[in-house]
């Protein structure tokens, strides 16, 4: 998992409360058993115009010019600002996965569902919270400016205006940790991977017959 400590990247605002899964990563996009590849179906019901499947190639398919990703002047954002309860419906880990392989490395919102929220910093995304008044601040700002930029230092748990005037955010320390080195579950687990051998060499020693087979 790619570390995350200070990020600065151009804002795309999704001015919508309540954006479920299904609308992150539609279910039909579910089948696949990789963990991959589902960038180019983020928001994919409101992105294009057509009906999207599993195998399609983005670019034969019709783009929906009102939607925000599609606008010129957001490309390339690695930011996402957003209303409300973001990440409601089920509880599926490919949303995370569909935003960060999309190029979103932090979402900014006043609140998300809980699960989400969790999976998010599982898979390296970062999910800040701040209050709604911030949040209303940030998108009259995105509007006002083209290739409105943020940084977000995570160390220091602010998020920093081009004014550079900052916002705190919260975030819960162990999480805070996991981000800043880059640990994921199994990466947490292979820090220790010298005690495990330690531990099952010792383990053979005294009960060789596990190693025999029936």
């Amino acid at each position: 998992m790619q570390p995350f400590r200070i990020h600065r990247g151009r804002v795309a605002p999704l001015d919508r409360e309540n954006v479920d899964t299904d609308a992150i990563i539609p279910k039909q996009f579910l089948k696949s058993i990789k963990k991959t590849g589902f960038g180019q179906n983020l928001f994919d019901a409101w992105r294009f115009l057509d009906a999207g499947e599993p195998g399609q190639d983005p670019a034969t398919r019709k783009a929906n010019p009102d939607f925000v990703l599609n606008q010129s002047r957001y490309k390339g954002a690695s930011v996402l600002l957003a209303r409300r309860n973001f990440g409601c419906g089920s509880s599926r880990e490919h949303a995370p996965w569909a935003l960060q392989q999309y190029g979103f490395r932090a979402l900014i919102a006043p609140s998300f569902a809980d699960i989400f929220f969790n999976n998010c910093f599982k898979n390296g995304l970062l999910p800040i919270q701040l209050p709604e008044h911030e949040v209303a601040k940030l998108f009259d700002e995105v509007a006002a400016f083209v290739g409105y930029e943020l940084s977000i230092d995570l160390e220091q748990q602010i998020v920093i205006k081009p004014d550079a005037t900052s916002v705190p955010f919260e975030v819960q320390p162990f999480r805070k940790f996991c981000l800043l080195g880059g640990y994921d579950d199994i990466g947490l687990t292979l820090r220790h991977a010298d005690k495990i051998r330690s531990y099952e060499a010792q383990r053979l020693l005294q009960k060789p017959w596990l190693t025999r087979r029936i």
